[in-house]
């Protein structure tokens, strides 16, 4: 770390190689094959320089400038075979040993190589290495997705004693931002400071993305409002920096200031990232609106706004409008296939993901999350099971979205151990590998040991959330632990702050109803902000079916009815209480109100899993009961 306090200000610039342009072409060959270089025209250039004759009309001294000049159109005009050819060509020649000629070839490798060891082949082979060099690697790691590769080539960079610029700074940054270190960022922040780096825009932006990821929202505030004339770039990375820490309304306001008040035009990533934040919203309207604005200026075929604007479609529920969105695409990348999963994924059309998944030609590690999700929200254990293999077979390890949504899986389809099993292997878990797991111990019965975890989530420093305490009651309710239930609806309230929700006043008044304590559930509903929820005095009425007071579920029953007149468990439940007590005459009467009032039962419907369909309903009304009539009168008059 030490190493960080020789860091001295050097501003080094890539030089232009290219001389500033010139209204009319220049006369000699060497001129004009420079002059279609700065203008982007590649094959005249190379046409050109087929017509020149290298030993008498270009001195040695014009060379490593010429070549030079053609790797960087080979890279403006995305030609990598012609970059080769000219690498061939700077090799035979001995021109590679030109520092400009070198840094030339590595961007070409960096910006259109497909393969990054190759791009560290041509680094290895520089015989000399600048600061420009230095961070074309340091950048080119992040860019490869191996942060830890770019810090461990920036120490290596200081050992031989090569001074950073401000885009070597903002590269080591972003790598931090992507590991968490936030140690580290906070020491690189202090060297930006010192070295007068911070009136660089482009570190800027990179210091307040850095701290958004890291939930140091005030820091990145702080930072961006203490910038004179903030970029474009740095009001992206503020409203990212906001949508990031869930603070979607707030990223709007700054959005439209940026358009507005500042005359800033947005870019793809400010769409993508505005568009998120109307996703979270519900935001239609506006969503429609920066639809429109995304048209007009020109950005229908940026991969990452169309991405965004299908997801934000698909939150707003209208899923059909996403689907379109994604048929018009001219470029479809992981991106855009993992945002219209999740479409259909929000929007609970599992089997449609299945089926998408199943018709992909290439799948996306971060796709399987998704898929993952679906199956368990099938409960299709099997199917789960080949996307598990497949994910292995692909190289997946260690990514914490996928191994949480298999805890997921495995707990909702009862296989409990396996899930337990994976929750214990896993080396990073987020919170929503916790609460999977605390809630799927409380699914399956084992209120127990999902307390057991919950507490040993606090131990380890994880806060709990909303989400928790549901798994948390639930457990408690299924296995009869009232005491601890008490305990732990008042810690959520007073300890953590968490609002009570109608999730967990429905599992506190099923806790408090299976123990027979119906006065004090009563209680709890009528002092709540959901007493007029009919869910809950519906828990409340399943509860009084095991009492022997038929008073206090006639009570109960017409304050269900009252609140939803034509909510059939109203109904179903109060004639189970008499059938109950033995009051068959009351029960039957209760079916004739139904009737006159036109209320209709639900038809029971069960998942069945086959070898030819994932999933198929199996409709009881619709089979052949015939020899049982009778037998259903007597037993079910509802």
């Amino acid at each position: 770390m030490k190493k960080l306090f020789f860091f001295k200000r050097h501003c080094c610039s890539f030089a232009s190689l290219n001389p500033q342009n010139n209204i009319e072409i220049p006369l000699d060959k060497h001129s004009q094959i420079l002059h279609f270089c700065r203008s982007a025209q590649l094959l005249p250039a190379i046409h050109l320089l087929n017509t020149l004759n290298i030993p008498t009309e270009t001195t040695s001294s014009k060379k490593p400038l010429l070549y030079a000049s053609l790797l960087q159109t080979c890279t403006k005009v995305q030609s990598f075979a012609h970059g080769l050819r000219f690498h061939a060509h700077v090799i035979k020649s001995g021109l590679d040993t030109d520092r400009f000629v070198g840094n030339s070839l590595l961007a070409l490798y960096f910006k259109l190589g497909h393969d990054f060891r190759e791009t560290r082949r041509v680094f290895d082979g520089l015989f000399v290495k600048d600061v420009i060099s230095w961070t074309s690697m340091v950048s080119g790691y992040i860019r490869a997705g191996k942060p830890e590769s770019s810090l461990e080539m920036f120490w290596e960079m200081l050992d031989f004693g090569v001074e950073p610029n401000g885009f070597t700074l903002s590269s080591v940054i972003k790598a931090c931002s992507e590991l968490g270190k936030l140690r580290l960022g906070w020491c690189f922040h202090g060297v930006v400071v010192k070295r007068g780096f911070d009136s660089n825009l482009v570190i800027s932006s990179a210091l307040i993305d850095f701290y958004g990821r890291n939930l140091q929202l005030n820091e990145a505030c702080q930072l961006f409002e203490e910038l004179p004339e903030p970029d474009a770039i740095c009001w992206t990375s503020i409203i990212s920096a906001l949508t990031r820490n869930d603070l979607y309304g707030e990223a709007l306001n700054f959005f439209y200031s940026m358009h507005r008040n500042y005359g800033l035009s947005p870019d793809g990533y400010t769409f993508g990232t505005i568009l998120t934040a109307c996703a979270n919203l519900g935001r239609l309207r506006q969503g429609k609106q920066l639809h429109a604005k995304v048209i007009t200026t020109g950005l229908c075929g940026n991969v990452v706004v169309e991405s965004s604007l299908l997801d934000m479609y698909g939150k707003c529920g209208l899923v059909n409008e996403s689907r379109r969105i994604f048929d018009r695409m001219s470029k479809k990348n992981s991106v855009s296939w993992s945002a219209l999963l999740g479409v259909y994924c929000q929007n609970k059309d599992y089997e449609s993901v299945i089926r998408i998944f199943r018709g992909m030609d290439e799948v996306d590690l971060y796709c399987f999350g998704t898929i993952i999700r679906a199956c368990a929200g099938l409960a299709a254990v099997r199917q789960g099971k080949e996307v598990h293999c497949q994910y292995v077979r692909k190289g997946g390890w260690k990514n914490v979205i996928v191994e949480s949504a298999l805890v997921d899986l495995y707990a909702k389809c009862g296989c409990i151990d396996f899930a337990h099993r994976i929750f214990i292997q896993m080396s990073i878990r987020n919170l929503i590998t916790w609460n999977s797991m605390i809630y799927g111990f409380a699914q399956n019965g084992r209120g127990v040991e999902a307390l057991k975890i919950f507490d040993e989530m606090i131990n380890e420093g994880i806060k709990p959330d909303y989400i928790s305490f549901i798994g948390v009651l639930f457990a408690c309710s299924h296995t009869g632990l009232v005491d601890q239930g008490r305990k732990y609806f008042t810690s959520m309230i007073k300890e953590y702050g968490i609002k009570p929700g109608i999730e967990h006043y429905n599992c506190m008044v099923d806790l408090l109803g299976r123990a027979g304590l119906l006065e004090e559930a009563e209680n709890l509903i009528e002092s709540a902000d959901f007493r007029n929820d009919s869910s809950l005095w519906a828990v409340l009425l399943g509860a009084c079916t095991t009492c022997t007071s038929s008073s206090t579920a006639e009570r109960i029953a017409r304050k269900m009815i009252e609140l939803a007149p034509d909510y059939h468990m109203s109904y179903v439940l109060l004639a189970n209480v008499y059938r109950a007590v033995g009051r068959w005459s009351d029960a039957l009467k209760v079916r004739k109100l139904m009737k006159d009032r036109g209320v209709k039962k639900i038809t029971g419907k069960s998942w069945v899993e086959t070898n030819s369909d994932m999933g198929s309903h199996l409709d009881v009304a619709d089979m052949d009961m015939s020899g049982r009539n009778d037998f259903l009168d007597i037993r079910d008059p509802i």
